[in-house]
């Protein structure tokens, strides 16, 4: 059952030592800011919980994964302060996984654009589905993935991401994703994603915590300046957002 609530819903679910936090949208699971601070806020919450070793990543429904940003919000923002404070989200949100003391998974059933793709490359493990294409479609609006891209270009690499995000209205399969770096694993099903899913959090839950959270810190060396670099680039982005270009362009899909 997908959401209808405007700011969105966000769950969490705990079995034994595997947490699995699922947000819905009823636009194509887009994030609008509320949610995305309610999505930090859970990272955070989690984090700290001596209980849970492994979090999943989720998303309502069996159509798209992520839409990334909310149009309306997008739409809404009027000056630099606010362009700032939202794409802030997208950064906090990243760096809140970065330095979540869990290794987060995530679950991937569908399409996913812009910020959807930077939510999954902030994952340290990826299960995805055959229908998970992805695309950075931000150039086509005036905008680029400039808060998502430290995490993307970690995953694919700069080449992938210069191919990505300079063909932002062509969709990436799958495979390709795979094939780069950002999705570990695809699936033919839904079914056979879920089964594997759930045998490799309970295998992975039942290590010793200790030693993958000082694993999750190797993986995440030299992200240290993450913290002052996203929230930079979310304030460069937020200026963009107010181009006459954007504007334009956000009008026209609107319509």
């Amino acid at each position: 059952m997908s959401t209808t609530r405007e700011n969105g819903s966000l769950y969490t679910k705990i079995n034994g030592k595997v947490a699995t936090i699922e947000f819905g949208h009823p636009a194509s699971n887009s994030f609008v800011a509320q949610l995305l601070e309610r999505l930090t806020n859970e990272f955070h919450k989690l984090s700290e919980n001596s209980d849970i070793v492994v979090i999943v990543l989720k998303s309502e429904g069996d159509r798209a994964f992520c839409a990334g940003a909310s149009f309306d919000e997008l739409m809404a923002v009027s000056d630099l302060e606010e362009g700032k404070i939202f794409f802030s989200g997208f950064a906090n949100v990243i760096n809140a996984m970065r330095t979540c003391k869990k290794v987060i998974i995530g679950r991937v059933q569908g399409k996913t654009v812009g910020g959807g793709v930077g939510l999954v490359a902030a994952c340290d493990y990826v299960f995805a589905s055959v229908d998970a294409s992805i695309r950075l479609s931000e150039l086509t609006i005036g905008i680029a993935p400039l808060v998502i891209e430290p995490a993307v270009e970690r995953k694919i690499g700069t080449a992938a991401t210069s191919e990505l995000s300079l063909a932002p209205s062509e969709w990436k399969n799958a495979y390709w994703a795979q094939e780069k770096g950002l999705f570990s694993k695809v699936f033919d099903s839904m079914k056979a994603l879920d089964k594997d899913l759930e045998f490799f959090t309970v295998k992975l839950s039942s290590y010793n915590h200790e030693a993958l959270e000082e694993w999750k810190k190797v993986l995440w060396k030299d992200t240290s300046h993450w913290d002052t670099l996203l929230t930079d680039r979310a304030a460069i982005t937020g200026k963009l957002v107010l181009s006459e270009f954007t504007r334009n362009a956000l009008s026209k899909f609107k319509k």
